[in-house]
């Protein structure tokens, strides 16, 4: 048999009152959890999917872990990859060449990083193969002298594959009438969207061949870029590198090359928790409200209860029920609603696009360009369990004040 407790403060929270103030106001409290439990999760779920897509799309270009030598040229690359391989961590390793230069295409002029690269060996660092839109990075072949570009740098400098863009260096060649820039002309073999407008827009790739001809570097690189098991576990393995190599060289990770991105990251998603937790707080002094009228309205109950034998702790336990109930009932209204809506919000932001006709996320403003959304189910049970504790302390004055009613102060003008 379930306690009287329990009974009548189920059947305080079911019942027609006299006062349906303060059946509006329990309804008002229930939606307001619900909807600061659903803000909440559908909030966190785009914060951790925005990570999440940042870093794919970061590490889809960049390298896990980078070793360089000296004024960024290293003689001895593939000896230098033969140490780093002997890490089992390390799966696979790829030299590249970094350089500033100009792109230009008649009145067209762009800024671009310089990348040359080995392409049989790039595709097993990067993911550059799924994030080609024309051509094929394999289509780079030494001493022909083509170009892949990010999809906004080809807008910028309207070019398309076959077309000709003229490369400028900052490396001079001396002459007679001064020191005058490098030039060369390369052919457009293909372009790459990676998502990322940053990579997008001044990004360029070449054969690494070409790149140490016009750089004059001979055999020399930039640098070895490393690919490893786990991504989360570059910083030990930039470490462990750090002390097995023989040699001076410079070593770096994603984590500290692009480590501004997930600290702010990582700092937004705290404290829109808790600025969205004052949501389901300012609910949570509904309740209050809710549990104060309640009380003055039961206050003849609470007094015949009194006199049948109820102790004040009884009386206190049926106007925690009543207070929980709503914070229950909200809580499980928002979380399955919360997490609907972080499940479907691909699905849900280009309706509003639509019907709101402009684009939310503009790709030259924002470095990703749609919303992304990935439900932590550990996020969920924390958001839960705190909205359940935030209404059940709410509960306790009130009840608190209802237990200390006297039944003969209460039944005194009745």
């Amino acid at each position: 048999m379930l306690p009287f407790e329990l009974l009548i403060g189920l059947r305080y929270t079911h019942a027609k009152r006299r006062n349906h103030f303060i059946s509006f106001i329990s309804i008002v409290s229930m939606a307001g959890i619900a909807l600061g439990v659903m803000a909440l999760i559908v909030v966190l779920s785009v914060m951790n999917g925005f990570q999440e897509e940042l870093r794919s799309r970061i590490l889809g270009v960049a390298a896990h872990v980078e070793i360089s030598g000296p004024a960024d040229r290293l003689a001895d690359w593939r000896g230098v990859l033969a140490q780093a391989r002997q890490n089992r961590e390390v799966l696979n390793g790829a030299p590249y060449v970094n350089a500033q230069g100009m792109l230009a295409n008649g009145d067209s002029v762009r800024g671009a990083i310089i990348r040359g690269v080995f392409p049989e060996l790039e595709n097993q660092v990067a993911d550059f193969s799924q994030h080609m839109k024309a051509g094929k990075i394999s289509d780079l072949e030494p001493g022909q002298f083509g170009i892949i570009l990010g999809a906004e740098l080809a807008r910028v400098l309207n070019v398309f594959p076959g077309d000709k863009v003229v490369l400028l260096t900052p490396q001079g060649n001396i002459t007679p009438a001064g020191v005058m820039p490098r030039v060369k002309q390369f052919t457009v073999t293909g372009i790459f969207e990676a998502g990322m407008f940053e990579y997008d827009s001044g990004l360029a790739l070449i054969h690494l061949q070409d790149a140490q001809k016009l750089l004059r570097l001979g055999d020399d690189v930039t640098g070895v870029r490393l690919k490893i098991d786990e991504l989360f576990r570059a910083p030990f393995v930039t470490r462990a590198l750090t002390q097995s190599l023989k040699g001076y060289y410079y070593l770096t990770d994603w984590t500290q090359s692009h480590a501004n991105f997930f600290r702010a990251v990582a700092i937004e998603k705290r404290m829109m928790f808790l600025i969205l937790l004052l949501i389901v707080a300012v609910a949570a002094f509904n309740i209050v409200s809710t549990l104060v009228m309640a009380v003055t309205d039961k206050q003849s109950d609470i007094a015949i209860l009194r006199t049948l034998g109820a102790r004040p702790a009884s009386i206190m336990k049926i106007f925690i029920v009543q207070g929980a109930f709503i914070g229950v009932f909200g809580t499980i209204v928002g979380v399955a609603s919360g997490v609907l809506l972080a499940l479907n919000l691909e699905t849900v932001v280009p309706i509003i696009e639509r019907m709101a006709g402009m684009d939310l996320f503009p790709a030259d403003v924002y470095y990703i360009n749609q919303l992304p959304s990935r439900l932590v189910w550990s996020d969920v049970g924390v958001i839960g369990g705190v909205s359940l504790l935030i209404s059940l302390l709410a509960t306790l004055y009130p009840s608190w004040r209802a237990s200390r009613i006297q039944p003969a102060e209460a039944l005194r003008y009745e």
